[in-house]
């Protein structure tokens, strides 16, 4: 029997800002955040046209408005500091204001410590530590002078330890500049949120529980091996963006775990079904704390 849901989340008159949302799990957040209600600012690169991949953020917003929701498009490229340093506030100036974060954007890029180029390392930080800093702290003001706000970086499993006896993906895989960046996302998450909590704003991380299947990850996942759902990772991110910073801020979440362990209710995308509970796959990382930490 699928759990009933007596407050369904409502983000009305909320503005999100997700990056990375011409596809894959920047794409279902942003889906499931206007399904909610907010008017989602949408970026990355591919406007109209794909950039390297599939998707772009005019097939976001025409499947955020054929369910009837609203979504605003932002070309922008956060590899260069000036178009970097200007989304937040063309944003809130396109929107009207600005309530949530969603860190997502990212390329992921793969190679063992012995022959990782020092600019693949570089670009990893960049990617996944220096551009969520820099948003962030444009759009910390932004929050505060509204009165609340939240943030969600997004992880990944990856930032747990590797089990011993090692499997050959954790001995050939490469990822672990990638895997150590998110592991300080997460860090850094739980320190900012300690920063923020006075001023009602939270910050919390996401991370699929197992893998997600999108078209930069598709690359790096073993042949056959299960993927998981988006709409559990997005049901989650929803999760952490509407409770007062004092009642949820500074944990580290996983798609699949949190909902099952808080008893949410999960939902399509365009949030008019209800999908069955998570289960937790029997090759899900083990110290994975099913609430968050």
């Amino acid at each position: 029997m699928l759990p009933s849901i007596q407050n369904p989340p409502s983000l009305t008159g909320k503005v999100a800002l997700v990056t990375g949302a011409s596809r894959g799990i920047g794409r279902g957040i942003a889906r499931r955040l206007a399904s909610a209600g907010a008017t989602v600012v949408v970026a990355a690169r591919s406007l109209d046209s794909a950039v390297a991949m599939p998707g772009t953020l005019a097939e976001t917003v025409a499947l955020i408005e054929q369910a009837g929701g609203r979504a605003i498009a932002l070309a922008a490229d956060l590899e260069n500091p000036q178009e970097r340093d200007a989304l937040v506030r063309r944003a809130a100036e396109a929107a009207g204001g600005l309530d949530i974060l969603i860190n997502n954007a990212g390329v992921a890029h793969y190679a063992t410590v012995e022959t990782m180029p020092m600019a693949m390392f570089d670009l990893t930080v960049e990617h996944y530590l220096r551009i969520p800093f820099a948003l962030c702290q444009a759009a910390i003001p932004l929050m505060r002078a509204r009165g609340a706000g939240w943030i969600v970086n997004i992880g990944s499993v990856t930032a747990q330890a590797p089990l011993k006896p090692y499997i050959d993906w954790e001995r050939m895989g490469g990822a672990q500049v990638y895997a150590a960046v998110k592991a300080a996302l997460g860090r850094f998450t739980q320190g900012l949120a300690a920063e923020l909590e006075n001023d009602n704003i939270a910050v919390n991380l996401v991370a699929p529980s197992t893998a997600i299947s999108t078209p930069g990850a598709d690359r790096f996942t073993p042949e056959g091996y299960p993927t998981e759902p988006v709409e559990y990772l997005a049901e989650t991110a929803l999760a952490l963006c509407h409770l007062p910073a004092r009642e949820r801020t500074g944990l580290l979440t996983h798609s699949l775990h949190f909902p099952l362990a808080r008893q949410l209710p999960v939902y399509s995308l365009d949030g008019r079904t209800q999908l069955p509970a998570p289960t937790i796959p029997a090759w899900a990382h083990p110290a994975i704390r099913p609430e968050g930490e």
